[in-house]
């Protein structure tokens, strides 16, 4: 096949992230954002890779259609546009694709129903992910239009693991179990971690630390995820930015009634005022950790408790795996927080896990390994690449789909 670039979007509720690569080296030819789609005070940030000067625009633009025509007026000025030959489809991330989908796909009719049909269990993603699938397909009817799913890596997990304890009835009328999400990063990192250890995906146990302002922990055993922390929704599992990930489901009711609060005040506090903002008023974790520097107690509680909550993961986890090749931190706080990292692993010696603080305390955009040679489990830092995941996957799919035509 000639064409060889796969455009991704990232449609949010109010932004467009977005990507060209180039799938014969992985290369990127432009990347860009737009944001504050809807407002006044949009913003279009564009930078071509070739020369790497960016180009921003503010001024109003009043939706996705808009957003999107600017971004080809764009690419069209570097010689990259929509109507390009070299173009040989678009990937869209889609947050929740339920259990109907466990593979990327390619968009028809069908799938965008689906797609809508999961509204209610992604009511902040699912929505914008079809807005953007919608003026992309006007922008260039012709062209294969690919999803790629968050959950889709998680469908592989048991359903001992996906189920939740409740009324089995209610579950399924509902669609109330656990799905997952963030799983094209925990799919690449798990990969890229096996490569890093010179071994097949098929040959390896990794736990997989998914942690930037959103975060998510996962189980994969063999290439295949057999549990992960998030569930209906990104709410369940791990303290994050401004989500209060595990609690008791008791405390809504008391809210309920003692507080007085309504279903909408009770989500808004979950999901935008919890975590660490709502520990210590501040959802950066450079931030906190300055303030602890300077003595903070308010926020080393906060840091504590995040901390408390990845270990309590990490050993189920490895309890869940029975054997553990590796450790990978990624995405962010991941990635570039190593007091976080030697935190979290610090008194797990007994399991096989330790830090080099030289190691850690190196920074690198390259995967590594940051334990010592002597320990039985590498703890590894492996940077997320969610666009070059959805690029693959994309442009595999239409290659298989053309050559059996």
């Amino acid at each position: 096949m000639s064409s060889s670039r796969v455009l991704v979007l990232n449609s949010g509720s109010s932004s467009v992230k977005y990507q060209l690569i180039d799938m014969r080296d992985g290369s990127r030819l432009a990347v860009g954002l737009v944001e504050r789609i809807g407002e006044e005070t949009s913003r279009l940030k564009h930078t071509p890779l070739a020369t790497g000067e960016s180009r921003e625009w503010t001024g109003p633009m009043a939706d996705h259609e808009a957003a999107l025509k600017a971004v080809s007026e764009e690419l069209t000025r570097d010689g990259l546009g929509l109507d390009s030959p070299e173009l040989a489809a678009i990937g869209h991330r889609v947050v929740h694709g339920g259990l109907h989908f466990t593979e990327p796909t390619v968009i028809d009719d069908a799938v965008l129903a689906e797609i809508e049909r999961l509204i209610p269990v992604a009511p902040l993603h699912n929505p914008a992910n079809l807005t953007g699938i919608r003026t992309a397909q006007a922008l260039r009817p012709d062209l294969p239009q690919v999803a790629v799913f968050d959950t889709a890596f998680h469908t592989t997990m048991p359903e001992s693991a996906a189920r939740y304890a409740i009324d089995v009835k209610t579950a399924d009328e509902h669609r109330i179990r656990r799905y997952g999400f963030h799983g094209t990063s925990h799919a690449y990192v798990s990969r890229a971690t096996a490569k890093l250890l010179g071994k097949d995906p098929s040959e390896v146990n990794v736990i997989v630390l998914h942690l930037g302002n959103g975060a998510s922990a996962s189980a994969v055993e063999g290439g295949r995820c057999v549990d992960t922390s998030m569930g209906l929704t990104p709410l369940e599992g791990l303290v994050m930015g401004t989500r209060s990930g595990d609690m008791d489901p008791a405390v809504i009711f008391h809210l309920m009634r003692v507080g007085g609060m309504s279903t909408d005040e009770i989500d808004t506090l979950l999901n935008k005022k919890s975590g660490l903002i709502g520990l210590c008023g501040d959802n950066d974790m450079r931030e906190i950790r300055r303030r602890i520097d300077e003595g903070d107690e308010q926020a080393k509680l906060a840091f504590d408790i995040y901390i408390h909550r990845l270990k309590k993961y990490i050993g189920a986890y490895y309890a869940v795996l029975g054997r553990v090749d590796a450790v990978a931190f990624t995405a962010g706080v991941g990635e570039n927080a190593s007091p976080v990292r030697e935190a979290a692993v610090a008194g797990l010696e007994a399991l096989g896990l330790a830090v080099d603080s030289e190691l850690n305390a190196v920074r690198s955009d390259e995967p590594r390994l940051i334990s010592p040679q002597s320990a039985r489990v590498a703890v590894a830092v492996v940077p997320t690449d969610e666009e070059l995941e959805i690029a693959t996957q994309t442009y595999a799919l239409v290659n298989d789909s053309r050559n059996l035509t």
